[in-house]
C-alpha cells in the first residue's frame, strides 16, 4: 500500500504527527467523518486534538496499528488506552474483515475476571492517567468493581485474592514475595493490599472506598488503610496535595462507623490538618469525629498549641469545640458514665492552662461550665485551677473574680476546700461566705438525718443562725448580709467573722464525727446479736 503524508495532526499541543489520511480514516470513523470525500486529495490538511487519550504517545500507538492492518496484541497492559482511543477515534470500521479495535477492545474488557491481581493494578493506574475520559467510557468502573470484589473475596478468604487464571504468577506483584510467616500474621492477612493501593489518586482511592462500604467490608480495615494511604502519601507530597488528600481521607473516614475508627489517628490528622488551609466543612467533620469521642481522649490529646498570631498557650477554643460536639448527640443524652469520664479529664486540662497569663477569663469560666453539673461528683480539681488562675491573673477586678466563681458549685466541694477557700485572700469574699453556707448546711443536714441535738442552736453569732428548722432561712440571712456588707471598707471584720464561722464548723464537724462512730458501733451492735439469734438450733430460737 502507498504512504502518503498528506495529513497534518496536532495532538494536545504536544507533538504533530504526519500521516496518511485514506489509511488512518479506513480505520478512523472521525477522520472520516471530519474530511469526507476528501480522502483522495492529495492537499495537505492539518487537525488538532486538544484531548486525545494518552497524549502523543498514545497516537503514535495508535498509527501503528492503522499502519500494520489492525493488528495489535491487546492485554490488560494496554486494554484501557486502547479502549479509550477505540471510543475517541470513533474506531469502529474495518477493512477486509479484519476486527476493528472497538469490537477487540470491548472482547477483551469481557475477560476482565481472568485477571490477576498485578494487571488489574497496572489496567487501574493506566485508567487513572486517562481520565476524565476512562471515567466516561466505563471502564475504570469496571476495573474498579472488579478489583474491589478481589479484595473483599480475600477478606473473607484468604491473604491474597483470588483468581480464576489458571496461571496466577502475577499475584506475586503484591503477594509471593511476602514470607510464609507472614501469611500466618492475622495483620497481614487483612493489610496486604495495603501498599499497592497507595500510589492511586485520592479520587480513585474515595471510589474504592465507597465500593467496599457498599459490599459490607469490615469498617476497622478501611480505616487503617486511610491513615496508612494518609502517612505514606504524605511523604513525597507538596502543600497543595497534602491538602487534597488530607480533605479526601476525612471525607472518607467520616463515612464509616465512628467506633471502628482509631482515636489516637484521629488527632493525629487533626494535628496535620491544622497546619494545612482544608475545607471548614472538613475541619467540622473532623472535630465531629473526635467530639463524639471525646471519652478515649487523653490530656496529651487535648494539649494542642494555639494556632499562629494568638498569644495563649493551647488552643482552648478547640477543646471548646470538641466539647460541644461530645454533647451534642441530637435527642440521645450523653450517658452520665461518659460524661464523668470526660469532667475527669477537663479538670487536668483546665488545671494545664490556667497559669497560662493571656487565657482570658471568659474563656476560663467557659472551659470550667461547658459540661453539666451533674458530670462532677467534686469541684476540687476545679477550686485549685481557679486558685492557680486567681493568682497568676491577680489584676482582675472582684466583679471578674465573682464571675469566673460563678463556676464552682460549693456543695459538691468538700470541707478542707471550704476551709482553705475561708482563708483564701485571692477569692473574693462573698465566695468564701457561700462556701461555708454551704459547709454548715451539708453538716446541718446530717445532724437532722441522724436526729442528733445541734449543739450550737442557742450559741450566738453575729449574722448567722442556726437551728434545726430554719437552715434556708440562715442561708438567706448570711447572703443577704454579705450583699449589703461594704466589702472595701469591713473586709478585715468579714474575715474575723468568717473565721468563728469557720471554728464553728470544725466543731460540727468534730460532733459529727463521734455521731457516726457512735452509730457504727450500734449498727455492728445490732448485726452481731442478729447473727447470733439466727445461729441458734430451730428448737432454741
Amino acid at each position: 500500500m502507498e504512504v502518503s503524508c498528506d495529513l497534518e495532526v496536532d495532538v494536545n499541543g504536544e507533538e504533530i504527527f504526519f500521516v496518511d489520511k485514506k489509511i488512518i480514516s479506513s480505520y478512523s470513523g472521525r477522520i472520516s467523518k471530519l474530511f469526507g470525500n476528501s480522502t483522495g486529495s492529495r492537499t495537505k490538511q492539518k487537525v488538532i486534538f486538544h484531548d486525545f487519550p494518552g497524549g502523543a504517545e498514545s497516537f503514535e500507538f495508535m498509527t501503528k496499528f492503522c499502519y500494520n492492518n489492525a493488528k495489535i496484541e491487546i492485554n490488560p497492559f494496554n486494554l484501557s488506552l486502547l479502549y479509550c482511543i477505540a471510543h475517541f477515534m470513533e474506531m469502529d470500521k474495518s477493512i477486509s474483515g479484519t476486527v476493528n479495535l472497538f469490537e477487540q477492545t470491548e472482547k477483551s474488557l469481557k475477560e476482565i475476571r481472568y485477571w490477576t491481581w498485578s494487571e488489574l493494578l497496572v489496567a487501574l493506574k493506566q485508567c487513572q492517567e486517562l481520565l476524565p475520559v476512562s471515567n466516561s467510557l466505563g471502564i475504570l468502573q469496571k476495573c474498579l468493581d472488579s478489583l474491589v470484589g478481589r479484595l473483599a473475596l480475600s477478606n473473607e478468604t484468604s491473604p491474597c485474592p483470588s483468581t480464576s487464571s489458571p496461571d496466577s504468577s502475577g499475584l506475586r506483584f503484591s503477594c509471593d514475595t511476602r514470607s510464609t510467616e507472614s501469611f500466618k500474621n492475622s495483620f497481614f492477612r487483612t493489610t496486604w493490599w495495603f501498599e499497592d493501593l497507595v500510589t492511586l489518586h485520592p479520587d480513585l482511592i474515595e471510589m474504592v472506598i465507597k465500593s467496599l462500604v457498599s459490599r459490607k467490608f469490615d469498617h476497622s480495615i478501611i480505616s487503617r488503610f486511610l491513615f496508612y494511604y494518609q502517612k505514606s502519601r504524605f511523604i513525597t507530597a507538596t502543600s497543595d496535595e497534602k491538602c487534597k488528600i488530607t480533605e479526601a481521607v476525612i471525607d472518607m473516614l467520616y463515612s464509616l462507623d465512628q467506633a471502628t475508627v482509631s482515636y489516637k489517628n484521629l488527632f493525629g490528622i487533626l494535628r496535620v490538618a491544622l497546619t494545612l488551609n482544608i475545607r471548614k466543612c472538613c475541619r467540622n467533620n473532623l472535630e465531629s469525629m473526635i467530639g463524639s469521642q471525646m471519652d478515649q481522649a487523653t490530656l496529651d490529646n487535648l494539649l494542642v498549641p494555639s494556632p499562629i498570631r494568638t498569644n495563649y498557650l493551647y488552643d482552648v477554643n478547640l477543646v471548646l469545640r470538641l466539647l460541644r460536639s461530645f454533647l451534642d448527640r441530637g435527642i440521645c443524652p450523653v450517658p452520665l458514665v461518659r460524661s464523668k469520664k470526660v469532667a475527669s479529664l477537663m479538670d487536668l486540662y483546665i488545671a494545664e492552662v490556667a497559669p497560662d497569663p493571656n487565657l482570658k477569663p471568659s474563656k476560663f469560666l467557659a472551659l470550667i461550665s461547658v459540661l453539666p453539673d451533674s458530670a462532677r461528683d467534686t469541684y476540687d480539681g476545679i477550686y485549685h485551677a481557679m486558685d492557680m488562675y486567681l493568682e497568676v491573673h491577680s489584676g482582675l477586678s472582684e466583679e471578674e473574680k465573682m464571675n469566673i466563681c460563678c463556676g464552682l458549685n460549693y456543695k459538691k466541694l468538700s470541707s478542707e476546700v471550704c476551709s482553705h477557700l475561708a482563708r483564701n485572700t485571692k477569692f473574693p469574699s462573698k465566695s468564701a461566705v457561700q462556701a461555708l453556707v454551704s459547709q454548715q448546711s451539708v453538716l446541718k443536714s446530717l445532724l437532722q438525718e441522724t436526729n442528733q441535738p445541734n449543739p450550737f442552736i442557742d450559741s450566738p453569732c453575729s449574722f448567722v443562725e442556726i437551728d434545726s428548722t430554719g437552715n434556708e432561712k440562715a442561708c438567706e440571712q448570711i447572703v443577704l448580709y454579705a450583699g449589703k456588707l461594704d466589702l472595701s471598707s469591713e473586709n478585715e471584720n468579714l474575715r474575723a467573722h468568717l473565721q468563728g464561722m469557720q471554728w464553728r464548723v470544725q466543731e460540727l464537724e468534730k460532733v459529727c464525727r463521734k455521731m457516726q462512730a457512735r452509730m457504727t458501733k450500734i449498727m455492728k451492735s445490732r448485726l452481731s446479736s442478729h447473727s447470733n439469734a439466727r445461729s441458734l438450733p430451730r428448737l432454741c430460737s
